[in-house]
């Protein structure tokens, strides 16, 4: 069997024509897109990996049986019924469709030892699916450095610290600068997930569930500049999720581009 890149499936969101393309014409606006930021696939391109966007109609076990590595996206806010609260009024457009969907994917990813990187809201969800709440809103005036809507999406709004011990430490030293475009934050961790990085006003910006080859970031790596760690690590762990397959055969050095990569 032919050498390959391991292949990286991307989750995504799912709109109706109507409030996506008001350009269509009426007959099609109650059909529905597939929405995928090209961002994400770009970068896990770019950190060697074959990216994949996913949709919900496929069956979530078979699915993952044929990828290595999966990226939960980010995306709307989580249903606050998935944790036993009621909504906040600043609450944005729950799509619990998708939030049932991507539970299962996080659940069949973490029971078949599938690595898993979960961006922005996808970070949040994996909270959620092992038990944990999520802060429903905070202001800027509240925190700092989130949320940035109002700026371009690779700004650098805040440092994240790094605990010495952790996965988030061996990928980014003691600290970096990350951009923030998110309104919700967790709340204590979910039993299991250590918290591995936080922004100077405490909010948790990187989780880790250690045994198994899961990490989640607050921030948007996908939009940053440079090649973040987090894609490196998501593409390195997928190779050796690979291996571990009858027959395959994989190219040593995966990555096309970890030179961006920066500590």
């Amino acid at each position: 069997m032919v050498s390959r890149r391991p292949l990286i499936g991307i989750t995504g969101r799912r709109w109706p024509a109507s409030r996506v393309a008001d350009f269509l014409p009426s007959a099609l606006h109650d059909a529905e897109f597939d929405l995928h930021f090209s961002e994400y696939p770009a970068a896990v391109a770019r950190a060697g990996g074959l990216p994949v966007e996913l949709t919900r109609d496929a069956p979530v076990q078979e699915m993952l049986e044929r990828l290595d590595g999966v990226v939960i996206s980010g995306g709307a806010d989580v249903d606050p019924s998935r944790y036993g609260a009621a909504p906040d009024d600043n609450l944005g457009h729950p799509e619990p469709d998708r939030d049932e969907w991507e539970l299962a994917v996080i659940a069949e990813a973490l029971r078949t030892d599938v690595p898993l990187l979960g961006i922005c809201r996808g970070a949040q969800l994996l909270q959620v699916h092992l038990g944990g709440a999520l802060v429903q809103h905070v202001d800027l005036a509240d925190g700092v450095g989130h949320p940035r809507f109002d700026e371009p999406r690779d700004s650098a709004c805040h440092v994240v610290q790094f605990d010495h011990g952790t996965l988030a430490h061996s990928l980014y030293g003691d600290s970096i600068e990350v951009n923030s475009l998110h309104h919700q934050t967790m709340e204590h961790p979910a039993q299991g997930l250590v918290p591995s990085g936080h922004a100077p006003d405490g909010v948790i910006e990187a989780l880790e569930l250690p045994g198994q080859p899961v990490f989640g970031v607050q921030w948007h790596p996908e939009m940053l500049q440079h090649l973040d760690p987090s894609l490196v690590w998501l593409v390195e762990r997928a190779v050796e999720h690979a291996r571990s397959k009858p027959g395959a055969r994989f190219n040593s050095d995966s990555r096309s581009d970890s030179q961006g990569a920066s500590r």
